[in-house]
């Protein structure tokens, strides 16, 4: 009787940690939608500029209790990065790392907390330093550096049940986070990134390696 009420409590649990992190991301997405920046822009006008701070104001504070409620109840270990897999979290971790530091020396951060809209009076969705697509570096070999980076650093974790949750659905998220940004820079850049995007893939480096491969 006791193991089947610990079984529908870990059920609950699950359950309501799935719609949590679900929620949130469900939100996050909403709030950078194409409609809503769009309705936002049509009605704030120079206000907007203040929007990107606001959003990730939002999303840390609706992020908080999603983290809580997360460490809330021990979880069992499915995977432990032990032994030779040990080998296999690091380079995870070193990909990731490397991935932040080559996309820092383009992406700025006052662009990405949006302080560089607020001063320079601009509603640019480019996050790099100059505020204009930026096709040289890492961005020249994969569109969303940091996105990728993310991911493999999640995964580098120890992985209980809970972990496991909460990576599916962020690895999930990113991805099509990818795609709603891609969506705003086609429309503030037009034909230039889409051209940028024939030529370089977004996660997973296949045209840059597919071009070595071919010029070796």
């Amino acid at each position: 009787m006791q193991d089947t009420m610990m079984e529908t409590t870990n059920d609950t649990y699950y359950l309501t940690l799935v719609l949590l992190v679900i929620a949130w991301c469900t939100i996050h997405s909403a709030m950078i939608s194409i409609s809503v920046t769009a309705f936002l822009q049509k009605h704030l006008g120079n206000k907007y500029r203040f929007y990107r701070l606001l959003f990730n104001i939002i999303a840390i504070i609706t992020l908080i209790p999603v983290a809580l409620y997360a460490r809330s109840q021990p979880s069992q270990v499915i995977f432990e990065w032990a032994g030779y897999f040990q080998a296999l979290q690091i380079i995870f971790l070193s990909v990731g790392i490397i991935l932040f530091y080559l996309g820092a020396r383009h992406y700025d951060a006052r662009q990405l907390l949006g302080f560089a809209q607020i001063r320079n009076r601009t509603i640019s969705t480019a996050i790099t330093h100059s505020g204009e697509l930026d096709t040289t570096g890492i961005l020249g070999v994969i569109r969303h550096p940091w996105y990728l980076g993310l991911i493999f650093i999640i995964w580098a974790r120890q992985l209980d049940i809970t972990t496991l949750i909460v990576n599916v659905i962020l690895t999930a998220y990113l991805v099509v986070g990818s795609i709603l940004e891609e969506k705003k820079l086609v429309m503030e850049f037009g034909d230039k990134y889409r051209r940028y995007q024939q030529s370089v893939s977004m996660l997973i480096p296949l045209k840059w390696l597919r071009a070595k491969i071919t010029h070796s």
